[in-house]
């Protein structure tokens, strides 16, 4: 009888050293795609669930008001240039009258401070015109990685919006698990610990490990965050998918 009871209690004892819960499916580097330039859209070249390669071009901005703002600053340019140039040549000639006798220094010097103001300005001009040159490369908006397209809230013809989300891209290849555990059960996992992970839609099995414990309480559920990662070998996985986890307490950490 002392023996049944001593079994039962040790199959019960080896339930006990793990903890069953569920999880989601995340990325763990998702972009949000928006616009450094207002403009109209001239053409949109992915869709939402569009696999992209990192520098794909996504969408492309029309130019019109760049182009406005480059020839305005040409124009500035070439007049302060050519004022440049004028005042160049009259600062020669006052060299010459001055060693001449012919002028106060005092006129030399504030040609020569006007010469220095305007060479100022032409170097203000270029470096303005450089900047709006290289804003052009910012209306053909890229992928910076290899993602895929899980939102789109653009369309051709639309104004691009700086700081509006345009596209969300999600990289399937940093893909995470994202749960949360009980504060009670805080004290029994730490990072590195093994998980056992069942996705129930494809019934597929594999094994992860705890990567991060978020320590941004839940005041109204107490629990914490963690993230899983897993090998997801050769599978289709992707962010939103529900997952079941058993983080077993006895296996090495």
């Amino acid at each position: 009888m002392i023996r049944s009871l001593l079994l039962i209690v040790l199959f019960i004892s080896s339930y006990a050293q793990e903890i069953q819960t569920s999880g989601t499916v995340i990325s763990d580097n998702e972009k949000v795609i928006t616009s450094r330039h207002f403009g109209y859209i001239k053409k949109v070249f992915v869709n939402e669930g569009s696999y992209v390669k990192k520098g794909q071009l996504l969408y492309q901005i029309d130019s019109s008001t760049l182009d406005s703002q480059k020839k305005e600053a040409l124009l500035n340019l070439k007049i302060l240039e050519n004022k440049l140039e004028d005042i160049k040549l009259n600062y020669e000639r006052y060299k010459r009258l001055y060693k001449q006798d012919l002028i106060a220094k005092y006129d030399l010097e504030q040609l020569q401070l006007n010469l220095l103001n305007l060479k100022n300005q032409v170097f203000i001009a270029k470096t303005k015109l450089k900047q709006i040159q290289n804003e052009y490369k910012y209306l053909n908006i890229k992928a910076s990685n290899d993602s895929m397209v899980i939102k789109k809230s653009i369309k051709q013809g639309e104004m691009a919006i700086p700081g509006t989300p345009s596209l969300i891209l999600t990289d399937l290849q940093s893909l995470k698990i994202k749960s949360s555990i009980n504060e009670s059960d805080l004290k029994l996992i730490s990072k590195n610990q093994i998980v056992s992970i069942f996705f129930p839609s494809i019934k597929f099995k594999t094994k992860g490990k705890i990567e991060a414990i978020i320590p941004n309480i839940d005041t109204t559920s107490h629990s914490f965050i963690i993230k899983i990662s897993f090998d997801k070998k050769q599978e289709a996985i992707y962010p939103g998918m529900y997952v079941k986890l058993n983080i077993n307490l006895k296996q090495d950490k």
